[in-house]
């Protein structure tokens, strides 16, 4: 369902597909859900466009406006700020990154428990399993630690699975 919005007397509203009814400039709608493109356009019901490579997690949109060249709705996107330091980011995405390693190490954490008890062997799979999630995570420290934009940090994917 692609996003709609409307400028009427000024104020653009942006709609989450045709609604039911559409109130614009030119009068009401009713039953709007059933008007084709082309009358949703005459009635001033545009498409909203987001901006090429725009990822919530690393930019801001503007306030939304019409685009007369391209006859949409659309934003301009920024960068986004933030106020941690380059560092900082690192060290919580690490703590992150250990935590879903935790998760994952406490699903086998039985069979470890269970031959330090009674030395019942830890089969392979599961030792093998382990070191593995292990390694994932010395490996995925270390290229955090080599990234050099806040941004990278943002969206570097710390999923183990």
């Amino acid at each position: 369902m692609a996003t709609k919005a409307i400028n009427k007397n000024g104020i653009i509203t942006v709609h989450n597909g045709v609604p039911k009814t559409l109130y614009s400039s030119s009068g009401t709608y009713l039953n709007a859900q059933a008007m084709s493109e082309a009358s949703l356009r005459e009635a001033g019901l545009y498409d909203v466009v987001l901006p090429e490579d725009y990822n919530v997690a690393i930019h801001d949109l503007s306030e939304i406006f019409w685009d007369s060249a391209n006859a949409v709705f659309t934003y301009t996107k920024s960068d986004k700020t933030w106020s941690q330091s380059l560092a900082d980011m690192k060290t919580a995405k690490i703590a992150n990154l250990k935590a879903n390693a935790n998760s994952k190490l406490a699903e086998t954490d039985w069979y470890i428990i269970r031959k330090n008890d009674d030395g019942t062997a830890v089969p392979s799979d599961i030792t093998t399993a382990r070191a593995a999630i292990r390694t994932a995570v010395g490996t995925k420290e270390t290229e955090i630690n080599a990234l050099t934009e806040k941004s990278a940090v943002v969206l570097y994917d710390i999923n183990l699975d």
